[in-house]
């Protein structure tokens, strides 16, 4: 999805009674102390209800009917997909499915609902400006995960490690495999052998990968880059990468899960 695009799209609609957009920003953040017993489920209720009641007294009987129908998409989404929920729910809908739009995100919100002629999009577009199309690359030793972000979602992970015996980068989609080397025990010969070549190898290593992280960067159009790892390493793929780095974490969280990551990232 192109965020930019939808957002576009949005702020393009306009609808004359008695068709209505209805717009919701749902705050589910489970770590929210207000929503510690799933507070969220009561706020949805009373959002839904309060249109549902102004209407009623309004007395125009074709926009209550596309309200219900509104109400009915949303509550089935919900339903549906709450067992995945994040840290916000945002939706935007009509009756006639001009309008549908429904993404769980990692970032938070302040609850809110609106039922009129436009889309508010005022929440959408700060979060989009605060965490726009974000690369992520975290190095560890010999190998460069790489996070293509949204709004605090992931949306792609790929993963490069270093063959040590032909000194090239190989994409690798499975889950990292750690070298024998990197044992956690007590430092053996082998161990100290590698850490002496790549320490003396690293940058030579890094600016050879540096292409293909500013093609990423130019294929999935981020708009910032962070890198996440050890000092001397994130400063190494900085100096050879073209493309501008927006901040680094050193941090050693190539391991970590990665929407911790990317909380990391968007804490910053």
């Amino acid at each position: 999805m192109d965020m930019n695009k939808e957002i576009k799209k949005l702020e393009s609609v306009y609808l004359e009674k008695p068709q209505r957009v209805f717009s919701m920003y749902l705050n589910t953040d489970p770590s929210d102390p207000d929503q510690q017993g799933g507070e969220w489920k009561i706020h949805l209720k009373n959002g839904l209800n309060n249109f549902e009641s102004y209407l009623k007294e309004d007395g125009d009987s074709d926009e209550k009917r596309n309200f219900w129908e509104v109400k009915e998409k949303v509550e089935n989404y919900v339903q549906e997909n709450e067992q995945n929920f994040a840290k916000s729910l945002v939706v935007f809908a009509t009756a006639d499915d001009s309008v549908w739009f429904a993404e769980r995100f990692q970032m938070p919100v302040e609850t809110e609902f609106h039922w009129e002629e436009t889309a508010k999009v005022d929440q959408l577009k700060k979060m989009y400006d605060k965490f726009p199309k974000t690369g992520i690359i975290l190095t560890q030793k010999e190998a460069i995960k790489i996070l293509d972000t949204e709004l605090g979602t992931l949306k792609e992970t790929q993963m490069f490690e270093l063959d040590l015996d032909t000194e090239d980068w190989r994409q690798h989609t499975g889950p990292h495999r750690a070298q024998p080397s990197m044992g956690s025990g007590g430092k053996s010969t082998k161990q100290e052998q590698f850490q002496e070549r790549f320490e003396a190898n690293r940058y030579r290593w890094y600016k050879s990968l540096a292409p293909k992280l500013d093609k990423l960067a130019k294929d999935n159009q981020w708009e910032r880059i962070y890198i996440v790892g050890d000092k001397e390493e994130a400063a190494d793929l900085t100096e050879n990468m073209n493309k501008e780095v927006t901040d680094v974490v050193n941090k050693n969280m190539l391991d970590h899960e990665e929407m911790k990551v990317i909380n990391e990232v968007v804490n910053q």
